[in-house]
Parts: C-alpha cells; sequence; structure tokens
C-alpha cells in the first residue's frame, strides 16, 4: 500500500511538473472582467471539456502527415473549431458527476459582441480577430499571435458558456484535447469497450465498425468519435457516440486496476501530458482526493435542449436553442442532491385504487415530440384511465403529481412508470387524477420488469442522441 501511494504520488506531481496549462479562468476578483467573485452556485468543480480539431499537439507543434494520414485528420483549414464542448459538472462530495453536452451547431448569442452564431465558432471568431489585431499592431512573432489569439478565443468560449446557463454555473477548470488526444490516451489504457447498433462506416472520419460489442483504441477510437457521415442523427449520433466514448474510459480507468498498473499508469500520464492543455492552477493532485469516491456508476452524460434543424442565411444549418430552457435544465444541475440521497422510488405494487380508477394528464417537460403522448399511450395500455397529453414546463426529473391523500394513486403509475419517476404532492392536482410531468431524464420501463407486463417497451428519442440515458456503469449500443 505504501508503494502505490507513494507511486501515485510521484506520477501526480510528475504530472502537475509538465502539464500544458493555458491562463483562462481569472485567478480573483480583480481579475475577473465583471469585478464579481468567481464562486459556483453550490461550491461544485464545474470543467468545461473542449475538443478542437486542431492539427498541432498541445505544446502547439503540426501534427506529422505520418500522424494526420493515421488519425485521418485530413488537411487544416485554418479555421480552429471546436467541435466537442461537454460540461462537466461535480458536486462538493465528489461521489457523483454529470456531464453535459452543447452541439457544436448550437444557434446561439457568442459572447465579446460578435451576435447569433454557432457555438463552435466562438472560439475561432475570437482567435481570428485577435490574431488580425495583433498584425495591424506591428507584431509579426507568428508564435505570439498564435499564443495569445487562441489564449483569447478560449476565453470567449467560456463566456459564451456561461452566458447561456444564466450564471447558473461559473466555469472554474478548463481542460482541451485535440485530433491526437483519444489516440493518446486510449491506446495508452488499452482500448474501451463500446457497442454499435449497425455496421456503420463513413470516408470522412475513417469510421469502419462492424455491429454489436468491440473494443476500440487509437485511430478507431477518433474515428468513433468524429463520425456523423451515416448516422440517422447526424451530429447528434456523434455527441451520444462521444458520451458513451468518455463514459467507457472514465469506466476503465474507475473500475479496473488501471491506477495500480505502474506501467499503464506511466503510459497514461505521458498520453496526458503530450495532448491534453489544463488552465492554470489546477491542481490535479486536490482534485483526485476529492474525486477519491467517484466510481462509474455515479457518471451520467445529458446533453441540452434543442430544436428541430433549421437552416440559416449566415450560417447555414443549425440547431435552435431556447436560452430560458437551457438555464432551467443547468440550474437543475447545480441544485443541491437531495433527491438522489432520498429514499429510492417504489419497485412493488402498491395498494390502493385500481388502474380503471385513476385518470391520468401526462406534460411533455423534456422538449421531445410527442413524449407527453407516447408516455399516456403506455399508461393507458397498463388500464389507467386516458386523460390528455400538454405541454408544461421544462424538467430536468420526471414527476409523478398526486392530490393530497392520494399517494397510493401516484405510486401505482410510478410502477407503470418502471419506477423512473418520483411521486410529489401538488395541491392543484383534482381528485382521482395524476399528472404526469415526463422530463428529461424519462426512460422507457424495461420490458423485463414486473412493471411491465404487458412486455412493451416504447422507444423514446431524448432530445437529442435517440438512445436511453448514459451513465459509466454500462456499455450502451449507439448509432
Amino acid at each position: 500500500m505504501l508503494a502505490v501511494t507513494w507511486y501515485g504520488w510521484y506520477y501526480f506531481k510528475d504530472l502537475e511538473d509538465n502539464l500544458t496549462t493555458t491562463d483562462v479562468i481569472p485567478n480573483s476578483v480583480t481579475e475577473s472582467p465583471d469585478g464579481v467573485a468567481r464562486k459556483p452556485l453550490d461550491g461544485a468543480v464545474d470543467i468545461l471539456l473542449v475538443g478542437v480539431d486542431s492539427r498541432t499537439d498541445a505544446q502547439g507543434n503540426p501534427l506529422s502527415d505520418e500522424v494526420l494520414a493515421l488519425l485521418n485528420g485530413g488537411v487544416a483549414d485554418g479555421t480552429l473549431n471546436t467541435d466537442t464542448m461537454i460540461l462537466v459538472h461535480v458536486p462538493q462530495d465528489g461521489t457523483r458527476a454529470v456531464a453535459v453536452s452543447f452541439p457544436r451547431d448550437s444557434y446561439v448569442e457568442i459572447a465579446d459582441g460578435f451576435g447569433k452564431h454557432k457555438l463552435n465558432s466562438a472560439m475561432a471568431r475570437q482567435k481570428n480577430d485577435t490574431a488580425q489585431e495583433l498584425r495591424e499592431q506591428g507584431v509579426t512573432d507568428e508564435a505570439r499571435i498564435e499564443r495569445e489569439s487562441t489564449l483569447a478565443g478560449r476565453k470567449t468560449l467560456i463566456k459564451t458558456i456561461e452566458g447561456l446557463t444564466g450564471g447558473a454555473v461559473t466555469i472554474d477548470r478548463y481542460a482541451e484535447v485535440n485530433l491526437a488526444s483519444f489516440y493518446e490516451v486510449t491506446q495508452a489504457i488499452g482500448g474501451v469497450e463500446v457497442c454499435v447498433n449497425k455496421a456503420t462506416s463513413d470516408s470522412d472520419s475513417g469510421a469502419d465498425f462492424a455491429a454489436g460489442l468491440q473494443t476500440i483504441a487509437g485511430r478507431e477510437a477518433l474515428a468513433f468519435v468524429r463520425q456523423r457521415g451515416g448516422l440517422p442523427g447526424g451530429d447528434l449520433d456523434r455527441i451520444v457516440r462521444q458520451q458513451v466514448f468518455i463514459g467507457a474510459l472514465a469506466k476503465k480507468v474507475l473500475s479496473t486496476g488501471t491506477l495500480t498498473d505502474f506501467d499503464r499508469l506511466n503510459q497514461l500520464v505521458t498520453a496526458v501530458k503530450k495532448s491534453v492543455v489544463l488552465s492554470e492552477r489546477w491542481n490535479i493532485t486536490e482534485f483526485a482526493e476529492q474525486m477519491r469516491g467517484l466510481v462509474s456508476g455515479n457518471i451520467q452524460f445529458r446533453t441540452i435542449p434543442v430544436g428541430e434543424p433549421m437552416d440559416t442565411w449566415g450560417d447555414g444549418n443549425v440547431l435552435p436553442v431556447d436560452p430560458v430552457q437551457v438555464r432551467q435544465f443547468i440550474k437543475g444541475l447545480a441544485a443541491d442532491s437531495s433527491s438522489s440521497s432520498s429514499a429510492p422510488a417504489t419497485t412493488t405494487t402498491p395498494t390502493g385504487p385500481d388502474a380503471s380508477a385513476i385518470t391520468v394528464q401526462t406534460y411533455n417537460a423534456a422538449g421531445v415530440s410527442g413524449l407527453a403522448g407516447t408516455v399516456l399511450d403506455l399508461l393507458a395500455r397498463k388500464g389507467f384511465q386516458r386523460g390528455g397529453a400538454h405541454t408544461g414546463t421544462y424538467s430536468d426529473t420526471t414527476a409523478v403529481r398526486y392530490a393530497e391523500g392520494e399517494r397510493a394513486s401516484a405510486e401505482a403509475v410510478v410502477v407503470a412508470l418502471g419506477g423512473n419517476a418520483r411521486a410529489v404532492e401538488d395541491d392543484s392536482v383534482p381528485g382521482g387524477q395524476v399528472h404526469v410531468h415526463v422530463g428529461a431524464d424519462y426512460s422507457p420501463p424495461d420490458s423485463s420488469d414486473p412493471a411491465s407486463a404487458d412486455g412493451t417497451r416504447t422507444a423514446v428519442a431524448p432530445t437529442t442522441g435517440l438512445t436511453p440515458p448514459i451513465t459509466a456503469d454500462g456499455v450502451v449500443c449507439v448509432n
């Protein structure tokens, strides 16, 4: 135990001493652009994980033609876009984490006065403007121009994400990976397990995957997270790919002996140093200590609510975003975890009135087209009286609301939903009725569950990804 403890400390120290860092997070109130202390709402750690399409390594050195060919990286077009943006929210106790994806084509207000554009252009717009300004000022050192303009671009991206959350989150850590990062890290840990619904291929990303469960590393890992051609959901399916990949990566590191395998740990640390950029003043040793209680099953993946794709004159095809919905969504993540520590949902059949005596009203609180009607159909098949399907206010969680003294009716509905909801007393609900507010966490009941006695499993597509909710606790088959 002493040997392993010393070895881990040595390598964390070595990692901190040799990391590539970027000064994008203000260190004090005076450094903050608005003069307001940068503290998250609940003392949590909020990390912005960014994947860029850069053809350079973490130190800014160009990737060789051989490496680009191996990675199917293609030729750089001079634009630094952020194709992956994930906000990782870790509450104070460090025992759980939620990773929220922001689609690259989200049509949002870009910070620093750039107007409304695709989210993935935020860094590039500021980077290009800053580079031009420096050249106009007479700066000729291209290394300095690259360094300062990239730094400005990162800061604009951070402010854009924070603005989109309406102040619900203050980003206090930043991590950036490039094309080579997935290759390096997955090679170091020996690959991860993923599952594909159907065989798929794409010449742009180099993807060529058979259906079913498989282990991917290196080039295949990069192709897996980059593919969007040939996928029914396009970039939204790619986001799901990225989520299941990161989940599998977390499971491999947290649930196996990776951190006690000296040779593999050495390879992992070397890979991180080569290909990852972290914000300055990030104490990795302290962070690792805070995360000691985290296990793979306590990592969940979500995606902000977006609308159906639409065409714009200046930005092409985009995904419309309702800032109010996004703010409600993110604020739910920053709330206290009291609901997660409460008693588990009922999973046995409760006593109470027969299903035929309960009228169910359903409310779509997830922004998923047709979801309220789908859930109402499901409950009607289980014998409940059909009420109406309505549009509700967005909610991160599914709630079954009931009148005073009628909890048993609500519990019957919770069971019919497979336990994927919580019962909440609500004075506004009429007697004899139960109101189901179907939130973003909803997943259809498992057909193998006794609560799904009719054997029916209704396929419900979440806002993005067309797949059930993802955690790092198992392999989810995806497009």
